[in-house]
């Protein structure tokens, strides 16, 4: 798929999700963003498997679209937990374990080039 189309495709999808949490949450704008975010980072997600199916030159690699969506994700999921249980302590874990497991992950493919 051109990148092009995909831009535009991004841009549906994040006005899509917009709109129907606007629908959904509208006096409560913490939930809106947050879930945005999380559902965002979702898409990106799908977004690197499809450039890994297809990788196109000069592009981002699939791979750093990958951490960006889960990075969008655990953001997102970390506010709406915050929202939702009051405390933020789950919230710093969450995020923690997340930027952990992506560093283990980043850092993995560096050592079996060495090897």
């Amino acid at each position: 798929m051109p990148p092009r189309q995909l831009d535009l495709l991004s841009f549906g999808v994040f006005v899509i999700i917009i709109a129907i949490l606007l629908i959904a949450f509208f006096p409560d704008w913490g939930k809106i963003i947050s879930l945005t975010l999380a559902l965002y980072g979702l898409w990106v997600i799908a977004l690197a498997g499809i450039r890994a199916k297809s990788p196109q030159k000069y592009e981002r690699g699939a791979f750093s679209t990958l951490v960006w969506g889960i990075l969008l994700l655990a953001v997102g999921g970390a506010w709406y937990l915050n929202i939702i249980q009051g405390n933020i302590l789950y919230s710093v874990v969450l995020f923690l374990v997340i930027v952990g497991i992506l560093a283990v992950v980043s850092a993995l493919p560096s050592m079996r080039k060495k090897s």
